[in-house]
Order: C-alpha cells, then structure tokens, then sequence
C-alpha cells in the first residue's frame, strides 16, 4: 500500500487533496500518519490543506509551513518540535502559548510515536523531496550545540558559566518582573497550602531558609548565585543579618542593588556582580546556594562544596537548594530543548549525589527534604502570570522568546508532577574542633 492511498483508520479524517483532487506526493496528513501509532489525541491540520485526528480535539497542531516540516522532520523529539514552534511555523491551538500545559501532558500521555519500516521512510522521503531533510537555520533563540561552546572555552570555566549565565537571564529585568511578581524570585517557593499566593510561598521559603540557617541579627549571610537578591533582602529586612549576595548575571545585580537602595536596606544588604569563585575570602556565619548548583557541573561539585565550606566558620551552617534528577543514575546532562534554550551547560545530578559530595569535603548533613511538589506549583503561577502579561512580555523580548518560557515552564511543571525531576534543600555544617557542629538535638526551625 503506498503513502498516500493506505487506510486512515483510527487515526482521523482523510487528508484533503489540493484543489483539482490531483494530489502530488504525500501530504503533511501522510506524514503524521506515518509517523504515528493508533488514535491521535489531537488534530494535526496543515499549510498544504490535509488534515488528520478527531475534529473535535480539544487541541491542534497547525504546521504552517514547509519550513516548520523540516524542522519536525531533521530533529526528530522535542528540539525540532521546539525549533518549529519558537519560530511560528507550529502552532499549539485550544491553549495559551504562555501555558501550554495541557498540550504538553496530551502529547506526553496518549501520542504514540512509530519508527517505519526503511522502504516506507525512502518512499516518504522520495515523495517529499530531500531538500526537506536540509535543516532550515535554527531560531535566534536557540544556543549553539555543546560541540560549538568550545570556542568559548572549557565547560563550566568562568567566561563559559558566564555566557550561559546571561543567555538565560539577562533577557529583561521588565520581563521578570511580570513573569516572577514582586518578590523577582526565580526558585522553587513553599506552599503551606495550594491556595497560598505566590508573594507568600515565596516568602515562606525565604524564611525557611533563614530558619535552616538560625539567622538572627548581628550575623553575617553569603548567599552564591542570589538573582535579583530576594533571600539577601530578606535576611537583611526580616533577620538584620548583614547579607552579600553575589551573582553571574550584570542585569541582576543591577536591580538588586536598586531595590537593596530603594528598600532602604543599604549597609545591610549588598549584591556584587561577581562568579561565586570570586566572592570574597573570608568566613560567614551561613552560606545559602539557592539554585546555583545546577549551574556549575556535577564534575566541580568537589571544588564547589569545598569552596562553600571554606567561606563558613567552625559551626556555620550551609544551605544548598537545587533541582535533582529523581535518582543518582539518571543522565547529569539536561535534553536538546533545555541545553539549547533555556540553560545552556545545565547539568542535574540526583540528591544522593548532592549528599555524598557535601559529606566528601568534610560538611556534615543534618536534614534533607524534597519539594518537588512546591515547584510544580511554583511553576504553574510563574505560567499564570506570563499568561496576563502576555502582550507585555512579547513586547518586552519578541514573541519566539515569551513562547520559549511558555513552552519550558510548563514543561518543567510536568516533569516535576511526573517525578521526573525533583527539588531538593540540604542543610549540613562546617564542624569545628572535636566534631563541634553547633547543631541541636532536634531541628531548631520546626515549631
């Protein structure tokens, strides 16, 4: 049976020929249904005018272009469908591209890919034209492959973290500040309850956090990879702790120093525009690292805890908050989507791996806790807001962006619902003489 004549079966609607009911190879409708196994739970319309899946899905995915089937067809999974959809030539309808969740969680749970047979792929390949396997150039968006990053230096050296540093986050301050809401704070949040509003789990978690540490006034905070210095003002504000906060990102710094100025918060608060390498010799009564640490590459987590346990004093405590993979034998590095777009060189290891290297350079672990859950919630309100500010942030940084962040947020909110990817916060302490940790009997932050 040839490609444009085989049955349609379950899979929907027979392809619509162009006008003159001659039909000249195989239609975008073929394609599909060529690469497709059983029921499409979604309806697959085409530039061509051929069209496959139930007519009355909730959602449809319009190829608008030869452009955004090449991009489908030369990388296959979820970069050549990043690639189409960043560009325009593919269209996610019956939801928000500020919040395509509920595409996402369809195509994840119920579309079932196929590999053809080799002389049906030729026959597919011949009807369409091999110009059609010519990769069209990549979106603006998109970051060279990891191969071509060596122009810019080892993986993880200090001009390399910086250039993935300001890919992702110095795109506009005016756009995080829509997208994050007030407190600008780009990690996961604490939900006491679902119905918390995302200003109060993210200040709860900032107060977790100072709990963690035993802040108190007088106390001297070094928060690595800060952002926007939201747990750096908040120490200073809620704790009168003299916090430093440090970060990779010149647009963050920028900022925070303006709201540390503006708050009023000067000679407490500080935010330097510096690589955490550099932040300053001496020793703190608590370091927090709240999401750096998938930054820095699982290979320098050695040198990393060693450097935080460095800059704490005998008995200090440090913090370490970060995304984990859901268990230590996953791959470290992230897929062609997130490298490509969102953090070039990002590198998830899982929490035993965490714990193993902050106990390898002499910092002993006292409590460990998954918030996993917080940060699928976390994420659906940074999708909300994105959603109400759509026009904003298109005009703010371009459509292509506005629909990467749609498209990576609620991505992430479904591998942290699936399990796929989890959140997890480790407190330990650098020990003085005789083992000393300062650490009470039981968690002095637990009501």
């Amino acid at each position: 049976m040839s490609l444009t004549d085989r049955d349609q079966g379950a899979a929907g609607a027979p392809a619509t020929p162009p006008p003159g009911g001659r039909r000249r190879g195989p239609t975008v409708a073929d394609v599909v249904r060529t690469l497709t196994a059983g029921p499409l739970p979604v309806r697959v319309t085409a530039y061509d005018g051929s069209a496959i899946g139930p007519a009355d899905a909730g959602i449809t995915l319009s190829i608008r272009s030869e452009r955004g089937l090449s991009y489908l067809l030369t990388a296959p999974g979820d970069l050549g469908m990043a690639r189409a959809y960043v560009s325009g030539d593919l269209a996610l309808e019956g939801v928000h591209p500020g919040d395509p969740y509920e595409a996402l969680r369809v195509l994840k749970d119920e579309l079932r890919l196929r590999t053809p047979a080799l002389a049906e792929g030729l026959a597919l390949v011949r009807g369409l034209g091999w110009e059609r396997l010519m990769p069209p150039p990549a979106p603006p968006q998109e970051a060279v492959p990891r191969w071509k990053r060596i122009v810019g230096g080892l993986r993880h050296s200090r001009f390399r973290d910086s250039s993935a540093i300001s890919h992702h986050y110095d795109v506009s301050n005016a756009f995080y500040e829509k997208v994050l809401g007030p407190s600008m704070t780009y990690t996961c949040a604490v939900f006491r309850s679902p119905d918390d509003t995302l200003e109060q789990a993210q200040a709860s978690k900032y107060d977790l956090v100072a709990g963690k540490l035993a802040l108190r006034a007088g106390m001297r905070l070094l928060d690595v990879g800060c952002g926007w210095g939201g747990m750096v003002r908040h120490a200073a504000r809620e704790y009168g702790v003299k916090a430093l906060g440090v970060t990779l990102s010149r647009a963050q710094a920028q900022w925070a120093q303006a709201a540390i100025e503006r708050e009023g918060l000067t000679g407490l608060a500080e935010v330097r525009h510096l690589d955490y390498r550099d932040a300053p010799r001496e020793q703190f009564d608590a370091v927090s690292s709240i999401g750096l640490t998938e930054h820095i590459g699982v290979r320098n987590y050695p040198a990393y805890f060693g450097f935080l346990r460095d800059r704490l004093r005998p008995e200090g405590r440090l913090l370490n908050h970060c995304i984990t993979r859901a268990d230590n034998r996953a791959p470290h590095r992230s897929g062609a989507f997130i490298d490509r777009y969102v953090f070039p060189d990002g590198e998830l290891a899982g929490p035993g791996r965490v714990i193993s290297e902050l106990h390898d350079v002499g910092l002993e672990v006292h409590h460990e806790e998954n918030l996993r859950q917080h940060y699928a919630l976390t994420l659906a309100a940074w999708c909300r807001n994105l959603v109400e500010h759509w026009d904003f942030c298109v005009s703010e940084v371009g459509a292509g962006t506005a629909r990467v962040w749609g498209l990576y947020m609620a991505g992430s909110r479904l591998a942290f619902e699936r399990n796929g990817i989890q959140l997890h916060q480790v407190l330990a302490t650098r020990n003085g003489p005789d083992a000393a940790s300062g650490y009470p009997l039981r968690p002095d932050w637990l009501p």
